[in-house]
């Protein structure tokens, strides 16, 4: 059976331009947000359909069980899907920081399920080697989810979370590939900023000054005044 993969085509800047279906799978609010924020904004932008699924609550780690608290947090993460302009976010309800007790294949049912409906050609998810538990087995499902069997997804791509891939050592976040988010990383702050019970203060790697220093990090490395980094682990032409 052939897996066929319908692009459609925009007039932009009087040239054709392909939109691309991508796919972020993150484990909690906020990490979407870290991890790629400006780099949604710019596809968004550019008329890509750009859709998240968010795996874990993301709060019951710290505060325990509280309906209101995972509610607000969830009503954030609308708001930041408006400011990115991204054209849907689904939220699950996998325990937050113990997605090690779920079955893997439940984990990858999900992932496979969201695959198949909106058949995504590109999908950004964590790094293999975060610290954060979730973030781990978050990547695990998505690979296994992807096989190239009768897949539309044709890129595989790792980005790093602020407080998580840092933190574990021996660090091997090694990215090589750079989206220039000059345009991009004021609107991104602002996004993270909307998750208000998730930003810390300087110097926490969560905080509205660490992702300006972080961007800037990167866009040196890259030639650019501001830069997501990220590591591709797959991609088929």
């Amino acid at each position: 059976m052939m897996t066929v993969i319908l692009i459609t085509e925009l007039i932009l800047n009087n040239k054709k331009y392909q939109v691309l279906k991508i796919l972020i799978i993150a484990a909690h609010p906020d990490d979407e947000i870290l991890g790629v924020g400006g780099t949604i904004l710019k596809h968004s932008i550019n008329g890509d359909e750009v859709e998240a699924i968010i795996l874990a609550t993301g709060i019951t780690s710290r505060i325990g069980e509280s309906k209101d608290k995972i509610e607000k947090l969830r009503v954030d993460s609308k708001k930041v899907c408006k400011l990115l302009k991204m054209k849907k976010v689904t939220h699950h309800n996998f325990p937050d920081n113990k997605m090690d007790s779920v079955p893997l294949l439940d984990v990858v049912k999900v992932i496979e399920d969201k695959i198949s409906k909106f058949k995504p050609e590109k999908i950004f998810t964590h790094h293999y080697n975060d610290l954060n538990i979730d973030h781990r087995i978050t990547y695990q499902a998505t690979l296994t989810a992807c096989r190239p069997i009768n897949s539309t997804v044709n890129e595989i791509i790792c980005f790093e979370i602020p407080s998580s891939t840092e933190w574990n050592y021996p660090q091997k976040f090694n990215p090589n590939y750079f989206v220039n988010i000059s345009k991009q990383l004021k609107m991104k702050i602002k996004a993270m900023e909307t998750y208000k019970g998730e930003i810390r203060k300087f110097p926490h790697p969560r905080s509205s000054k660490y992702l300006k220093v972080l961007a800037e990090k990167w866009g040196a490395v890259s030639g650019n005044n501001a830069a997501e980094a990220f590591e591709i682990i797959r991609k088929i032409e």
